[in-house]
This record gives C-alpha cells, structure tokens and sequence, in this order.
C-alpha cells in the first residue's frame, strides 16, 4: 500500500503549488472575462462571450504586433547565440564556468532597471547616438528610440540568456569524437555543421524557443519603456486594461486570447519540427 501511495506523496506538493498558483487563478481569469459590470456596482457572471470578440476587434493590431515582434526577436537571438554558445561548449576550455557567469551578470540587475538604462543609451543625444551624430557619421534628426527596432533589440538583450544556455546545454552533450568522425570522412567545415552539430543542438533550440518566443511576445516594460504608441504590444494593453482602466473582462479575455494564440503557435511549432525526432535526438 505504501508503495502505491509513494509517487502521488511525492508529487503532492507540486500538484499544489500547480493548483493554487495557476489552475485557481486561471479559473478565476476566466470566470472575470465572462463577467459583466464595472468597479463601482461590481461584477456578475453572464456567460458575455461578446467580450472576446469586442477586444479581439480592438486591439487585434496590437496582438498581431506583439507576435511579430515577439518571432522576430527569436530569429535573431537562434542567429546571435548560437555561435555564443557553440564556441563556449567546444573552445571555452576549463574556463566555461566563467563565460557563462560573465553572460549572466547583468542579468543580476533588475529586467526593468536594465530596460531603462538602454532608454538612456539611445537618447537621441546619448552615450551611443550623441557622439555619432558629433563625429557626423549620423544625420541629427536620427532616432532609435520610439521605434520597432528598439522595442526588438530590448527584447533581444533581455531574453538573451534564456536562447544560449538551453543551446549550449544540448551542445555540451554531444561527444566531440562525433565531430571528428565528420572530419575524418573529409566533410566540410559547414557539411559537419549542418548534417551533425545542428541536428544535434536541436533540443536545446527548441528549449530556446519555447522560453523566448512565448514572454517576448507577451512583454510590455519593452514597449513601455523603449516603445512609443505606435509599437504598443498587447502586454501593454493587459497592463493597462488590469490596473489603469480596471476592465477586468477585457483584460481577461485578452490575456486568454494571448495565451491560446501562443499555445496554438507553440504546437504548430513543435509540430513542424517534430517533436518525436528532436526527443530521440536528445537521447542518444
């Protein structure tokens, strides 16, 4: 009987915490979206699904922004840490402990405190722009601030960490005697990339992906803080709707419609890249 009763013991206090922290608020996310009323007289629950459609007609532009940017950023962050963490799996050595550490320090800082010392580094006048713009290698009326490519790059260098370490966890596990084999039979720098390394980094991609792709595309310090009123992301919106407004059936269903768009997304993704292949990959 103890035996039996052992593996649910011991996930009981994660069947809990699961229960407490998500499925009780999401209940009760979703009880808000079909409510109707205001602050003031309070809510009562009608079952008003035209919520749904009223704020997906609203702010449709913003949810489809986010997810632009929001797959935008993941793209470039596969390009940019890939190379980061393949060369800190295969030519960091006995110092990889300290290349990971020093990839994470600023990430000690707070993610807002971080966001808003970028809003300072690309003032019009600031530490990047200001001396280029003296030396004339900008014209003065050039700006980054406002615009999509800030609220991208903030994304980028926040969520950075969050792509190189699941891809250099996958590619520290590949033997590098795999490797050699691939050069060994005389295959090229890039045929060795692409036909051994890369299918076998594949988890750690996907990992990547899965933890950047979602929480980029749900941002809003990024938007709020880098962006202007023609880059609003929909976490902007939610923020907004939740704690200035206090629409809580718009914010709602918003945040509903946010997080099946994605998890929609994110099955076609995994769909699409095969989940089954990239699992037997990451047992071999």
């Amino acid at each position: 009987m103890r035996r039996r009763l052992t593996p649910y013991l011991l996930i009981l206090p994660g069947g809990l915490w699961l229960l407490l922290f998500f499925v009780v608020p999401m209940v009760t996310m979703l009880s808000l979206s079909l409510q109707e009323g205001d602050v003031v007289s309070g809510y009562v629950l009608t079952g008003h699904w035209q919520t749904y459609v009223d704020a997906i007609a609203a702010y449709r532009t913003q949810l489809a922004r986010s997810l632009i940017y929001g797959a935008i950023a993941t793209l470039v962050l596969i390009a940019a840490a890939f190379p980061v963490a393949y060369w800190i799996a295969f030519h960091g050595g006995r110092r990889k402990a300290t290349y990971l550490f020093l990839l994470l320090l600023p990430f000690f800082v707070s993610f807002v405190l971080r966001t808003i010392s970028w809003r300072y580094i690309l003032t019009d006048e600031g530490l990047l722009l200001g001396p280029l713009k003296d030396a004339g290698l900008l014209p003065p009326g050039f700006h980054v601030l406002g615009t999509p490519v800030a609220v991208i790059g903030g994304l980028i260098y926040n969520f950075l960490p969050f792509m190189v370490l699941p891809i250099y966890v996958a590619l520290e596990r590949i033997d590098p005697r795999v490797v050699e084999a691939a050069r060994d039979l005389y295959a090229a720098p890039l045929v060795t990339f692409a036909k051994v390394v890369f299918p076998l980094a594949l988890p750690g991609v996907f990992a990547g992906v899965l933890m950047t792709f979602v929480p980029a595309s749900s941002d809003y310090v990024n938007s709020a803080v880098l962006g202007s009123s023609s880059t609003t992301m929909i976490g902007q919106v939610i923020q907004s709707q939740y704690l200035v407004s206090s629409n809580y059936p718009t914010a709602s269903a918003l945040s509903f419609t946010l997080m099946a768009v994605l998890l929609i997304g994110v099955f076609a993704y995994a769909r699409a890249l095969g989940t089954d292949a990239v699992m037997r990959v990451s047992e071999r």
